[in-house]
This record gives structure tokens, sequence and C-alpha cells, in this order.
């Protein structure tokens, strides 16, 4: 008796966690967004040391227009692989769960992620605009954080997690301008592939 009412009650959670948490992120679009960041951030270090000798600090001074128009393009292309990535995966582990993808849940993740993330767009480009070149890596993570811990309360709770690490890492790059790329890079690349992982393995 003792048992069917666990078993019960377990169901109930489940039904409960489904209808109020978006469930349905896989651990392999985190994989596959950290592996496009982790070769757009190589390429942008290798594109930097190419045109500054590897000064990246000369990005705040007069940085040629052609580098800094690569590496825009580049975090354009990286981004749009990354949503691929999230979207492929996240809808195959739907099907797979037999979930519905758009639910007042996924509403609600989205909402919660652009308002951060259209705030940091609008700040980067102010950046860009004022050649303030060397805090545009630690802006991008600040507020890639602030998005992931405000999403966190509509999905996996570990999410927020991340997002603590990638505002830490940004805090960081704003007073080591020298390494930003670096740090980028490892926020975008290593720590998306690493909790990706641990997310798959953990909500397979």
């Amino acid at each position: 008796m003792d048992t069917k009412a666990s078993q019960d009650l377990a169901h109930i959670k489940e039904m409960m966690e489904r209808s109020s948490r978006f469930i349905s992120l896989s651990g392999l679009s985190g994989v596959g967004a950290g592996i496009a960041g982790a070769a757009a951030g190589i390429t942008a270090m290798c594109l930097v040391n190419e045109s500054t000798g590897g000064n990246t600090i000369a990005l705040m001074g007069g940085a040629r227009e052609g580098l800094i128009r690569s590496l825009v393009i580049l975090g354009i292309v990286t981004l749009l692989v990354a949503v691929f990535f999230g979207c492929f995966f996240t809808m195959r582990k739907s099907r797979r769960l037999g979930l519905n993808v758009w639910t007042s849940s996924t509403k609600q993740i989205l909402i919660n992620l652009a308002l951060p993330l259209v705030a940091g767009g609008i700040f980067v480009l102010a950046l860009l605009y004022h050649e303030l070149f060397g805090l545009v890596a630690g802006a991008t993570l600040i507020f890639y954080g602030l998005a992931l811990i405000n999403a966190g309360k509509y999905t996996y709770s570990d999410i927020k997690y991340l997002g603590m690490l990638e505002i830490l890492l940004g805090c960081i790059s704003l007073f080591w301008l020298g390494k930003g790329l670096l740090l980028w890079t490892i926020g975008f690349g290593l720590l998306h592939i690493v909790y990706g992982i641990i997310l798959y393995k953990k909500y397979r």
C-alpha cells in the first residue's frame, strides 16, 4: 500500500513538473552550442592575434574596422549555429518524450531569456559604438549569465549555476582585458560542453 502511494505521489510530482517546467531542454543542445562557442572563440583569438600581434588590449584603441566587422559576423554566425543546435536537440527530445514543445512554460522561458539578452545586446552595441572593445567579452558573459538565471525558474534548476559561472567569468574579464577572448571561449565553449554533458546524463 505504501509502495503504491509512493508511486502515485511520484507520478503526480512528475506531472506537475512537466506542466510547470520546460523539461524538453536537451543537454546535447549545450554540447553543440559549446562546440560552436569554442570554435568561434579560437577563431576570434587567431584573428585578433594576426591583426594585433597578440596584444588584445590594442582593440580598445584604433582597431581596424575590418577586424571588428569579422568578429561581429563571427558572433552572429555562432549565435545562429547555437540556436540551431538548441532547436534540433530540443525538438528531438520532445518527440521522444511525447511532449509538446510550444507550451506556456516555453513562452515563459523565452521571455525570461530574451529580456536580459536584448538589454545586453543594446549595451554591447553601445560599447562597440564608443569603441570600448575590451569590455565586450565581459558584458556578453554577464548578460548571458543573467538570462540563464532568469530562465532557470522555468527549466532545470542546474541552469542557474551555469549562469552564475558565466557572470563570474564576465566580471573577471572586465578587469583582465587582455584575456577577454580566452574567458569568453571558456564561458561559451568549455562550460557549455561540460554542463551539457552533465544535463544529458542527469535528465536523459
